[in-house]
């Protein structure tokens, strides 16, 4: 390695007493994994059965996706995302990144086991969502094209509007402008809005049983000038139904032999697969030699001690730098001025033997800070004037490097107050969001445990963030405006005086306070912030790393822009820094 970039050891082992402790803790975290295991499998067991799909002479998308991604590279998004309440339970598609004959990718199904892939609610803003990630990352866009169409009855949940389906149109021609290429590989009956992904997409590969067309045999046999159905419409339908059922229009021999859209057509549904990962071989992408700075290595400390360390109480805290040094290559880092803003981490790692960014909150009492007050000692998890400058000058010099940021979110917001309003937190917030946006390197979140209130923007979060790739949440994570019982409070304090004064019960305000708690947790947690898409997956602690080797490789597969390691700034600066002794604890420069 470079010398600027020779790094530096930290971490420490697990102590037996620390593992004893924290068993109770373990099992917690299980448990919300359970919860959360169990209900992909039931999504997965939804509609037909597998053997029935099987003697169609089908696969299922999970199989189609296990027989084309690299062994062990899936890393599934969206798994039980369910923003509408459909009546699956899930959006009808199956997705996340992937390495295809050693390519990377965002790969993408329809699920036909429900309904034959039909377009459904909730699908339109999971496929605008999986799009989003390939154009961050600049990675190709696979799909596997299986849709009979829109849900009818239920139209209006995915038609039209400004993230409804149609948006794959525009997002297609976007991406393939930006030179991102879109595979797909089609199956089945695709009519209507099944058509979209089977005629946007760069390169067509057809199963020689499938067909795309503007609509099916409904649909011409629906086309009634009267307004309305009687008897002699009825035997209409039904002769146009009977013909267009045993010849579906859009076939094999329409778009192979006279269109010219399917590039080629194949007898077996592996031979689909076997075409797309023909094709990945020859899209663009870098050696991986070409940005790695280091050997891939390991950490020195196992990944799977992680549940060990990170508590599933918001309220306990936790070292950070511990659970980091369980994640990095080597157990190594280069941390960016250390001791200023002692709230934040910020620093460079090795990601599978890639120079990446980080930035994380650490916990803690931090005495004699903030420096701009008195009145109150800081806590780690929360926002304060240095942190926010340093994550800005950290953010901004990692988009003049073209460094891809890792962020960990465990944030209880933002310090408030006047005082707090006259330190500017308020535009040190929102410079925050500035900084992220100019930058324009893809970024990925994990909300470690809390993503509370403004904090959750400004750090990565995908609200505030055009970035960010995607969002991950684990066995703790709680996304919220404020805590439950501080929202209680707020909301209902004045009314506890009212009561109070009047000489009537509390009783039955407390009932209210507790209700609205309760409300907060149920609205917080992992499952409910997978199904509403707070976070774009739930992963177990020790799968974080998993995810950042993905992220890593897809980012640096075929970065839109380059700075060499030899022209780099922020590794000088931390060295210089390192030399001159500039960081001095609730001092700023």
């Amino acid at each position: 390695m470079i010398p600027y970039l020779k790094m530096d050891d930290f971490g420490r082992p697990l102590k037996e007493s620390q593992i004893k402790r924290m068993e109770e803790n373990v099992a917690l975290a299980q448990e919300v994994m359970r919860g959360i295991d169990a209900e992909a499998l039931r999504i997965k067991g939804v509609g037909i059965p597998i053997e029935k799909v099987h003697q169609r002479g089908d696969m299922t998308v999970w199989e189609r996706i296990e027989y084309l991604a690299d062994p062990g590279t899936f890393c599934p998004l969206h798994t039980i995302f369910d923003p509408d309440h459909e009546e699956s339970g899930s959006t009808g598609v199956v997705d996340g990144l992937a390495r295809i004959n050693g390519r990377w990718c965002m790969l993408i199904g329809f699920n036909n086991k429900w309904m034959a892939g039909a377009w459904i609610a909730g699908q339109p803003e999971n496929n605008l969502r999986a799009t989003d990630i390939a154009k961050i990352m600049n990675l190709p866009l696979v799909w596997l094209v299986n849709c009979s169409g829109v849900k009818l009855p239920e139209q209006e949940k995915m038609y039209a509007n400004r993230r409804g389906q149609g948006t794959c149109f525009y997002r297609h021609a976007e991406l393939e402008k930006l030179g991102i290429p879109v595979l797909a590989g089609i199956y089945g009956t695709n009519p209507a809005g099944g058509g979209y992904q089977g005629i946007s997409p760069t390169i067509l590969l057809a199963h020689k049983n499938c067909n795309i067309a503007v609509g099916g045999g409904g649909i011409v046999g629906g086309m009634s000038p009267k307004g309305y159905f009687d008897e002699e419409s009825a035997e209409e339908l039904i002769t146009a139904t009977r013909h267009f059922k045993s010849v579906p229009p859009g076939s094999v021999k329409i778009h192979y032999d006279e269109t010219g859209f399917f590039r080629a057509v194949f007898d077996e549904e592996t031979q689909v697969l076997d075409a797309l990962k023909d094709y990945m071989t020859g899209l663009p992408a870098y050696d991986p030699r070409f940005f790695r700075l280091a050997v891939p290595a390991e950490p020195k400390y196992s990944p799977s001690e992680l549940p060990y360390l990170i508590s599933m109480n918001p309220k306990a805290g936790y070292d950070f730098d511990n659970v980091l040094a369980r994640l990095v290559d080597n157990s190594q880092h280069l941390e960016f001025r250390p001791g200023y803003g002692p709230e934040i981490y910020t620093g460079l790692v090795m990601i599978d033997g890639f120079l990446m960014a980080v930035i994380g909150n650490r916990q803690g009492l931090l005495p004699n800070y903030p420096e701009y007050t008195n009145e109150y000692i800081g806590v780690g998890g929360k926002l304060y004037r240095q942190g926010l400058i340093k994550m800005n000058e950290f953010v901004t010099q990692c988009g003049r490097d073209r460094l891809p940021i890792i962020w960990f979110q465990d944030t209880s917001g933002i310090d408030v107050g006047d005082t707090a309003e006259k330190a500017e937190l308020l535009g040190l917030g929102q410079s925050l969001i500035y900084s992220v946006e100019q930058t324009n390197v893809p970024m990925m979140l994990i909300v470690l445990r809390k993503g509370t209130a403004a904090a959750h923007y400004v750090m990565g979060g995908p609200t505030a963030n055009n970035n960010n790739a995607f969002t991950l949440g684990t066995p703790s994570t709680e996304i919220n405006v404020m805590h439950g019982e501080t929202a209680a409070a707020a909301s209902y304090s004045r009314r506890l005086v009212k009561e109070k004064d009047a000489g009537n019960s509390l009783k039955p305000v407390i009932e209210k306070m507790n209700e609205m708690v309760q409300h907060y947790r149920d609205t917080s947690r992992p499952v409910y912030c997978a199904k509403t898409g707070m976070v774009d997956e739930v992963v177990r602690f020790e799968d974080m790393r998993r995810y950042m080797v993905a992220f890593s490789n897809g980012v640096y597969q075929n970065p839109r822009s380059i700075c060499p390691r030899h022209q780099m700034m922020l590794p000088r600066l931390i060295q210089s820094q390192i030399v001159k002794g500039l960081d001095r604890p609730g001092k700023e420069e």
